[in-house]
């Protein structure tokens, strides 16, 4: 026995994702309805929905996808270059809108504002990134820089490529952060150790460290509050 294939025609008209937004706007719609509203349409043998499905489940939802490379979208049945394309744009939008700062400068008032200003662009990293902040005497950010990016070491994370950028930019003081690709932002040894370091280079040249600051899935840790600075 053959069983029929479901198109979206055979799906009434108000239930239909394009229907939906219109409707009711993006916030009530599914991940599987928005990405079938970027896929456009399904094959002969399934349809958009079933497409958009089958694609959240080769990537275990949005955090795999997030990282998703155009040879892995067009290896899923369905998806071509032109599909894999629109998908991986509207990725990389999304992740530059939650990077985007405004052009007033950010103050630094708590250690919640500095991970407020970094969590999203760093807490689905899959490698350890070391990130400076750069701050001004009014505690405002006048420039970012990744320093580093691989496991944190003493030996490779030296204070002079810190402080060397904060001289060059007349900062006031720094916040250092970095991230626990696996989501636990609990500090390691060599993060602690690496603070001290910094903090003691810092008193030398007169350019305080304020905070080190580790991100992890949605929580971080601040070694200030821990008693480490």
């Amino acid at each position: 026995m053959t069983v029929p294939t479901i198109t979206i025609k055979d799906v009434p008209k108000e239930d239909r994702p394009r229907e939906r937004l219109m409707k009711l706007g993006p916030g009530h719609l599914s991940n599987q309805e928005i990405l079938a509203i970027l896929i456009g349409s399904g094959t002969k043998e399934e349809s958009v929905m079933s497409v958009a499905n089958r694609i959240l489940m080769h990537f275990e939802g949005l955090k795999l996808l997030r990282e998703a490379t155009i040879e892995e979208l067009i290896s899923i049945k369905g998806i071509g270059t032109a599909k894999g394309l629109v998908i991986l744009s509207a990725i990389e939008l999304g992740k530059r809108m939650n990077e985007y700062k405004p052009n007033d400068k950010y103050v630094i008032r708590s250690p919640d504002d500095g991970a407020d200003y970094i969590m999203e662009e760093m807490r689905n990293l899959t490698q350890e990134h070391f990130v400076v902040l750069f701050l001004n005497t009014k505690n405002q950010i006048i420039h970012r820089q990744t320093i580093f990016i691989g496991s944190l070491n003493a030996s490779i994370v030296h204070p002079r490529e810190v402080y060397r950028e904060a001289i060059k930019r007349s900062a006031a003081s720094i916040i250092v952060a970095h991230n626990h690709p696996s989501g636990d932002p609990a500090p390691s040894q060599e993060d602690i150790h690496v603070t001290r370091r910094l903090v003691e280079s810092g008193k030398l040249i007169g350019i305080e460290l304020l905070d080190h600051i580790i991100i992890g899935d949605r929580k971080f840790v601040s070694l200030k509050e821990k008693g480490y600075l």
